[in-house]
């Protein structure tokens, strides 16, 4: 067998190191613990393993061992580096210590490190399943696993082992912290939950490959983080624009924390990923991990912007030879988007084809370069509270950023995902009044008054006005029965013209077009009058109070839902 790389995970993101391994001649191993994951037929082999069993994961690499001229582990974008260095340890391979690549993944462990070492990082401590369970009903009561001497408001809340923020939440009050505890923990492997004081400011993702404990950094990207109290990365832009004194600092920080945990001493082999905020202190460490990012970052990200390929050297690290392809070629700039959706269930999907025609009209599409749909028609879908809950993302490069964010932000909002008018999820969504999931439209006072003072949906030729909204949908019953009925909606001049977006970024006029390319209608803009415009048919509905409120609580979907629900 012919130099052999073994990499955890066959995943999307773990695609371009598969591919990039063949490309430079290895025999290319994948492991994963499902069968179906979609480039396991991308390798030369699949093994179906579980990543957390570092021991199953040894003894299958012990026993090609042998059978090799050569042979290198690694991962990136997976949450499994732990299982990585405990292969590598036990057989020799170039890696990191085991017990380093602990302290990049127990996040408890971590904030220890960087405490031992003065580093900038929240105050923090743990709360187990156990001391949870013990202060009574659930957490809900005595509360002495909290150490009131660190907790301060806000503060966040999130699993010691996972990624991708599952369980990650800031909490400004004792009673979110209780909930938000017991959703950390659930989603802990360990059942453990780390409490840490709150840090405001701008985030930041970096990469970077460490060869015989030296540092080369991959780059710099700024992180679009949205919908408190989560933490919901909408996108990322690279390269950052912060002042170079600022990005400095977060550099200096981000290696020091490297060689907190351990990633860079003696002659270790590795890679490392930061999050680092820049608050009004200067940068404090959200967290650092023993493996290349995903969120499409190192797989794609850095490619488009700099020509750099941190996979490459990664691969070429993890089999004990000299990293390349670390050396910037070019200077762009690359913007990932991601797109999502309210509650329900897929019906129909609308403008896939962006890749299509981004071949033949690179003038009009701008600079697209991926788009990776996480989902497809009959899939349930939910506002996301974590990051892999959502529907898909879009990546755009261009020479200059404003034409990569502009690229990828139209392309991500022209994908258009209706929802099945039967899913009572959706209905439930457009009905609650919460602070999270947010309204689509965020509402002044002042328009909330005009909205209330709009006539309810009605039918052009009767006397007075009458609610045509479903039974279910904001709780009335009313409908007009009727064969080929015309509707339009009743003006809101103060909202359309208020300038404001949805949450991503749609217009008003926008969100309109995008409901009139869903449901086929035109959808004119009538005067609130009951007089009937002389053009108006016979049997025209006018789509008033309800219909509005439907769109600026669920934007596009909402409306499209409330309709898709009369015409039933």
């Amino acid at each position: 067998m012919k130099e052999t790389i073994i990499i955890l995970g066959a995943g999307v993101m773990q695609g371009p190191a598969i591919n990039i391994a063949k490309e430079l001649g290895f025999f290319t191993i994948a492991l994963d613990g499902s069968s179906s994951a979609p480039c396991v037929s991308q390798a030369d082999q699949f093994e179906q393993i579980d990543l957390k069993d570092k021991e199953g994961i040894e003894t299958f690499a012990r026993s090609i061992l042998g059978k090799t001229n050569r042979l290198g582990i690694m991962t990136a974008g997976t949450d499994f580096s732990a299982s990585v260095a405990w292969t590598a340890e036990k057989l020799g391979l170039p890696g990191i210590p085991y017990e380093a690549a602990l302290n990049a993944s127990d996040k408890s462990r971590m904030r220890e490190c960087f405490k031992k070492a003065s580093l900038p990082s929240p105050d923090f401590f743990v709360v187990s399943k156990e001391e949870f369970n013990h202060g009574g009903h659930g957490g809900h009561g005595g509360g002495n696993f909290i150490d009131t001497n660190i907790l301060s408001f806000p503060a966040v809340i999130k699993p010691v082992d996972n990624m991708g923020s599952r369980g990650c939440r800031r909490v400004d009050s004792m009673k979110e912290f209780h909930e938000a505890a017991k959703t950390a923990i659930n989603f802990s492997r360990s059942g453990r939950a780390i409490v840490e004081n709150y840090m405001d400011g701008p985030e930041f993702s970096v990469d970077a490959i460490v060869y015989h404990g030296e540092i080369t950094i991959c780059g710099l990207a700024d992180r679009h983080i949205f919908f408190p109290p989560y933490f919901i990365e909408m996108g990322h832009t690279m390269p950052t624009v912060i002042e170079t004194k600022h990005s400095d600092a977060i550099l200096e920080v981000f290696c020091a924390g490297i060689r907190a945990l351990g990633l860079a001493e003696n002659e270790n082999i590795g890679a490392a990923k930061g999050d680092i905020k820049l608050t009004a202190k200067g940068p404090m460490i959200g967290e650092i991990a023993a493996r290349l990012s995903g969120g499409y970052m190192s797989g794609w990200t850095y490619p488009y912007s700099s020509g750099a390929l941190p996979i490459k050297a990664a691969i070429l690290a993890a089999m004990g030879k000299t990293p390349e392809g670390l050396i910037p070629l070019k200077k762009w700039t690359c913007a990932e988007r991601a797109f999502i959706s309210i509650p329900g269930t897929v019906k129909q999907i609308v403008g896939g084809e962006i890749l299509a025609e981004t071949q033949s009209k690179k003038e009009e599409t701008g600079f697209i370069n991926n788009l990776f749909m996480r989902i497809k028609e009959g899939d349930k879908v939910s506002f996301p509270e974590n990051n892999v809950t959502k529907c898909g993302n879009i990546i755009a490069s261009a020479p200059d950023r404003e034409t990569a964010v502009k690229s990828a932000e139209n392309a991500a909002r022209s994908i258009l995902i209706r929802l099945d008018p039967s899913d009572t999820r959706t209905d439930a969504f457009l009905c609650a009044n919460t602070v999270f999931p947010p309204d689509a439209f965020q509402l002044t006072d002042e328009l909330r008054e005009d909205l209330a003072q709009l006539p309810a949906t009605f039918r052009e030729k009767e006397e007075t006005a009458k609610d045509t909204e479903l039974h279910g949908v904001f709780g009335t019953s009313a409908s007009f029965p009727s064969v080929n009925p015309v509707y339009s909606v009743v003006k809101f001049p103060a909202f359309e013209s208020s300038g404001l977006t949805d949450y991503m970024g749609r217009t008003v006029k926008e969100t309109l077009d995008a409901v009139r390319l869903l449901t086929g209608l035109s959808l004119p803009i009538r005067e609130t009058s009951l007089q009937a415009d002389p053009e108006n048919a016979e049997n025209e509905i006018r789509l008033g109070r309800s219909f509005w409120t439907a769109l600026i609580r669920g934007s596009y979907q909402g409306a499209v839902y409330y309709i898709d629900n009369l015409r039933r």
